[in-house]
């Protein structure tokens, strides 16, 4: 019985070991080998060493986040930030950006989550437009109408509002609550993990920041505003084919 918790007691502090090594070593490797990591202009840069983050640094934004936020552990997170009160045409575009790269993902899709962490306190209307364009606005992006454009360039401006009446027009025929689902966890940082970040920026986090998060819960990517899409997903399938974790 002894050697039996013997056993136990040392596969335990293996564990916890490879825990705390692991990010470090991902870090160190791509660091050394950047060629694994694609892209050019607007590549991702490695955060080293890693902020750590724990699931007690989030609560939820929201009633649905609050209630969703044990999905956050143990997946890879792509974070959109909004560091202000209001959410303008770039802090928006960003969220549906990460949008279609989580699809682009395919298979590798469960892996990820996809969050946004919200500094401040904003309006609860206004809140509620970014979820609601969040959700219905890649309709538009993918269209190559003109119509369809001019409206996507409008409602990315916070002032337009997205009512009942364009609901209807944009979901047509499908099931109004499954058109209206959300793959968005809202959350707020605690005072300490906000200074972090806001630290990792110098000073200054602009609209369209987007982080990722490993599964252990350590932040180590970021990416500026004008991020491409196509590099952050060839970015973030090195990170998941490397990682053995999550």
């Amino acid at each position: 019985m002894t050697n039996n918790q013997q056993k136990k007691n040392r596969k335990l502090i293996l564990a916890i070991f490879g825990m705390t090594i692991i990010p470090f070593l991902i870090a160190w490797g791509l660091k050394e080998n950047p060629g694994m990591v694609k892209g050019s202009t607007n590549r991702g840069q490695l955060i080293i060493p890693p902020v750590i983050t724990r699931r007690s640094d989030f609560s939820g934004f929201d009633t649905f986040s609050a209630e969703n936020m044990g999905e956050l552990p143990g997946h890879w997170l792509i974070v959109n930030v909004i560091p202000n009160t209001g959410c303008n045409e770039i802090c928006l575009d960003a969220l549906l950006k990460t949008k279609q790269l989580r699809l682009m993902l395919n298979k590798e899709l469960p892996r990820t989550r996809r969050i946004v962490i919200v500094f401040k306190d904003p309006a609860q209307e206004a809140a509620s437009q970014w979820w609601l364009k969040d959700t219905l606005l890649w309709r538009l992006r993918r269209s190559e109408n003109k119509e369809d454009n001019a409206l996507f360039l409008s409602l990315l401006r916070e002032e337009n509002r997205i009512d009942d009446a364009l609901i209807e027009k944009l979901i047509a025929n499908e099931n109004r609550e499954f058109a209206l689902n959300s793959d968005l966890i809202r959350v707020k940082p605690d005072t300490a993990l906000a200074k972090k970040m806001t630290e990792i920026r110098q000073g200054n986090i602009p609209d369209g920041m987007l982080f990722l998060i490993d599964p252990l819960g350590n932040l180590m990517m970021q990416y500026e505003p004008d991020f491409d899409t196509y590099k952050v997903k060839d970015d973030l399938m090195h990170l998941l084919r490397i990682s053995q974790i999550g």
